[in-house]
């Protein structure tokens, strides 16, 4: 049995994991400062966890989470393109500050490995398809060089300090437990709600950008195999599923699925927004024995099933 330290673990992505880790028979200590993170997220697996309420701009209070610990899945961050460019100030301070935190108390902790939760933002707009993983970073949002920041530091870390680190980078993923009320909600929670509410989907743009939409399942699966896989240490990886649906036609598949008519409402496009995103998954095949588990017909099903128990 190993212990995993999961910062940002009442959020979307870190709620997942920890519960998969737990059905693993795992010890999960889970550090989170609840800013976009959410209590019920946890609730029905609080007394299996060790939770510790901190912020990752704290250096002491990252450093005393990383006693004892194993292997960290450094998932906290504050999310979303366009939160980033709203407030520059505090997602840096957040997300390249608080990952220095944690590359350095882990450190200092002597933890054997840490897999930091990047995205593919870090490709930008280039208009190779599929993304893979050698192509230059050139991010267009304060999010994007946050994670281009993060990267560059495991990579630092790894090579200098010798500490074991594996960056994931996310495309498009969604899945239960994804906020759809936050203004900064990603898109398929968003097309959901709206749609159960008798409303119709807001599409940012002409909605023929399309995306490689990842379920949930298959990024929690991910993260677990990077932490011990052998020859992942020092690596970047893409996750996703390595096939894209357009935004226009992920909207009427969720309508279709709900038994609701769908004519979208168009606004102008966001700034940082890319048009394109596909991933070359070959490296994570190599390398973390990596299987696309659910496609996005069978996620969104799961999806809608979650939200429309809620």
């Amino acid at each position: 049995m190993a212990h995993y330290l999961v910062t940002g673990g009442a959020g979307f992505i870190g709620s997942n994991v920890v519960r998969q880790l737990l059905q693993d028979q795992q010890k999960v200590r889970v550090f989170d400062n609840f800013l976009t993170g959410k209590r019920e997220n946890l609730t029905e697996i609080m007394p299996d966890i060790d939770l510790i309420e901190g912020d990752l701009r704290n250096f002491d209070a990252v450093k005393q989470a990383c006693q004892g610990i194993d292997y960290i899945l450094h998932i906290g961050a504050l999310p979303s393109v366009p939160r980033s460019v709203a407030d520059p100030i505090l997602s840096n301070d957040i997300n390249i500050n608080g990952t220095l935190h944690v590359l350095e108390a882990a450190r200092q902790q002597h933890i054997k490995r840490v897999v930091f939760s990047s995205s593919s933002s870090v490709y930008g707009d280039t208009p190779t398809l599929p993304k893979h993983e050698d192509m230059a970073f050139q991010p267009l949002s304060p999010y994007a060089a946050h994670k281009v920041s993060g990267e560059l530091y495991c990579r630092v870390y790894y090579n200098i300090y010798r500490l074991e680190t594996v960056c994931l980078r996310y495309f498009n993923v969604f899945g239960p437990r994804q906020d759809p009320a936050s203004h900064y909600a990603a898109v398929v929670p968003k097309f959901i709600a709206a749609l159960q509410q008798g409303k119709q989907p807001v599409i940012y743009g002409d909605g023929n950008q399309s995306r490689d939409f990842t379920f949930i399942k298959n990024v929690v699966a991910a993260n677990i195999a990077a932490a011990v896989a052998p020859e992942a240490a020092g690596e970047a990886i893409n996750i996703a599923c390595g096939a894209r649906i357009t935004v226009n036609e992920l909207a009427q598949r969720i309508g279709f699925l709900l038994g609701k008519e769908v004519h979208p409402q168009y606004e102008p496009l966001r700034a940082g927004d890319v048009k394109h995103s596909l991933a070359d998954i070959s490296k994570a095949q190599r390398l973390l024995n990596y299987v696309p588990m659910t496609d996005i017909d069978f996620g969104l099903q799961q999806t809608i099933e979650f939200f429309t128990a809620r």
